[in-house]
């Protein structure tokens, strides 16, 4: 492999990774600080990717960003409902949205399974202008997905230092508790949910406009590659403040996409790769377990060698 290739395999990592982090961003929001596993995360993605990709192909790539965030906000919405007011249990409510989105994306997106936006304007097509003639002609995906990744972490840092933030921090500790101290554990839910689907909704609203195309199955799968990154980015960073806890999700995102760049580069099947992204997250929740585990599991093998 040359440097040239390791250079260009890093390269695609690195904007898909970016990209895809702003979903890992959601999920350390929904499941590390308020504690509740959010499984309409492909369905959210995918909605994301739809309406912005609707709204860019009329001729608003920027207002498709907006437009894909209010989405998101929408679904999240509906989701934190379900929990909260109608007591369907957090796993079920994300299944159920997660199935009703598949027909809202279909609707979304006029009835077809494909939206093709070679000829669309998008946020990454007026960055390529902005850039060029520049050093950083050709750049332009790794540049937006950047800007992108730190708003969301600077808006997540000062979000979850404010009073609201802090509350939804506490309802994911101690639900119970945030009830005795007159906090309303339901709009804190809510209000989490709808932050972390809106930034679900912009990683597939930026993750269409930079692959020029939106598909039905665009999301799916999202929610085990983004919980594996969180794994990843928690092992890598997981102590220390929100900023670097963020900076650690980035990194995880970046880790896994190498990854899962680097089996295709070595023609790794394209169907194997669902399995790579489970064996990751087995390897990354029970890791820190056998751990823990291994000098017991070192001292019983050391005494039946001894017994024998």
């Amino acid at each position: 492999m040359t440097i040239a290739t390791m250079f260009s395999l890093g390269e695609t990592a690195l904007k898909l990774g970016l990209i895809c982090s702003l979903t890992v961003l959601a999920l350390f929001l929904s499941y590390s600080m308020l504690n509740v596993c959010d499984l309409s995360t492909d369905g959210c993605f995918t909605f994301g990717a739809a309406v912005g990709a609707a709204v860019a192909v009329s001729g608003h790539p920027f207002l498709s960003i907006v437009a894909a965030m209010v989405a998101g906000v929408g679904s999240g919405f509906v989701t934190a409902i379900l929990q909260t007011k109608l007591g369907v249990d957090s796993l079920l409510a994300g299944i159920i949205v997660n199935t009703a989105l598949y027909s809202v994306n279909i609707a979304v997106m006029g009835g077809s399974s494909l939206i093709n936006m070679n000829r669309t304007p998008t946020v990454f097509s007026m960055m390529k202008e902005t850039l060029k003639d520049t050093p950083l002609q050709g750049r332009e995906d790794i540049i937006v997905a950047l800007i992108a990744v730190v708003v969301v972490i600077a808006f997540l840092v000062f979000f979850l230092k404010t009073r609201l933030g802090l509350a939804i921090r506490a309802t994911g500790n101690n639900a119970d508790m945030v009830k005795s101290s007159s906090i309303n554990p339901a709009f804190t839910t809510i209000i989490g949910l709808c932050v972390a689907n809106a930034f679900t909704a912009l990683s597939g609203c930026l993750l269409s406009q930079s692959q020029k195309s939106v598909d039905i199955n665009i999301g799916q799968g999202m929610v085990t590659v983004a919980l594996a990154s969180l794994l990843i980015g928690g092992t890598l960073l997981g102590r220390g403040g929100i900023f670097v806890r963020a900076v650690g999700m980035v990194l995880g995102s970046f880790v896994f996409r190498l990854v899962y760049t680097i089996a295709l580069r070595f023609n790794m099947p394209a169907f194997m790769l669902k399995l790579v992204s489970s064996v990751i997250v087995v390897l990354a929740i029970s890791g820190p377990y056998l751990k823990k585990q291994w000098p017991q599991l070192k001292r019983r093998m050391t005494h039946r060698k001894g017994g024998m």
